[in-house]
């Protein structure tokens, strides 16, 4: 594993084809603030131009993934509407840029409130520990979701979606998993290793079908019929490229895959 860079706010490692990218801010129990959200978006176009990269890891470290927004730095900010979360990068929420084409996994502890949540919707496989607390609590604090809640929620039952985001209740990692939001729960302290080790899963495959799976996945929740007509095209175009053809050569053989160090 190399270190790539440390921001005021956030760590950042490569293992292999995969970035580690880790919330650094545990005195205030990593609360959100715009510097720290510019450096997170910053990490994803990172993820998201890097050819070697193939998927990207979000953690916490301290006791907490996050305690939200810090609503100090925030609030007078989204009031004034001069809030600036992207600055040139690619928002992890996927609500002002499009989403990065690489996929994330997410390992959550303590407390993943509001934007925490946000993020889990917005990212693809998430592992939380057993003794992770979850709110989506805007509605409490007198502004509402705008990371992306009102749009994903819903997506995991309308019922689902309305009791968490209206009452701001606090709810526990079976009950994320129950519903969808969590994929897999992990003993405390295991959350990251679990992690790391679905991304590791993700990398050892090929990467250009990794990334068409995840796009025509994405396409299909808002446009079914436009996905579903281009999975003909988009599979053919697999099928002729030297992935696939290495894969096949591979099989025949009865050889590992070859994709996990190239």
């Amino acid at each position: 594993m190399s270190n790539n860079s440390v921001s005021n706010y956030l760590t950042i490692d490569r293992d292999g084809h995969i970035l580690l990218i880790g919330l650094n801010r545990p005195d205030k129990r990593n609360a959100m603030n715009e510097a720290m959200l510019q450096e997170l978006a910053a990490a994803y176009r990172q993820l998201h131009d890097d050819a070697e990269l193939r998927v990207g890891v979000v953690y916490a470290h301290g006791d907490h993934f996050s305690a939200g927004l810090d609503l100090a730095d925030i609030a007078p900010k989204l009031a004034a509407g001069s809030l600036d979360t992207v600055a040139g990068g690619l928002d992890p929420w996927g609500v002002q840029t499009e989403q990065t084409a690489k996929p994330v996994v997410l390992a959550l502890q303590g407390y993943a409130y509001t934007l925490a949540i946000e993020l889990a919707l917005a990212s693809d496989v998430v592992v939380a520990a057993e003794s992770t607390q979850f709110a989506q609590l805007e509605v409490a604090r007198g502004i509402m979701p705008f990371g992306g809640a009102t749009l994903r929620f819903s997506r995991l039952g309308w019922g689902n979606a309305m009791q968490h985001i209206l009452t701001g209740d606090t709810f526990d990692a079976r009950e994320a998993h129950r519903i969808g939001l969590v994929q897999q729960v992990a003993a405390d302290g295991e959350q990251l290793a679990t992690a790391i080790e679905v991304a590791a899963q993700i990398a050892r495959n090929a990467p250009l079908a990794v990334q068409a799976s995840l796009a025509s996945a994405r396409a299909a929740l808002t446009d079914y019929e436009g996905a579903r007509a281009q999975l003909a095209p988009t599979a053919a175009g697999l099928a002729a490229t030297k992935d696939a053809a290495r894969a096949a050569e591979s099989y025949l053989r009865g050889e590992p895959i070859p994709f996990e160090g190239n």
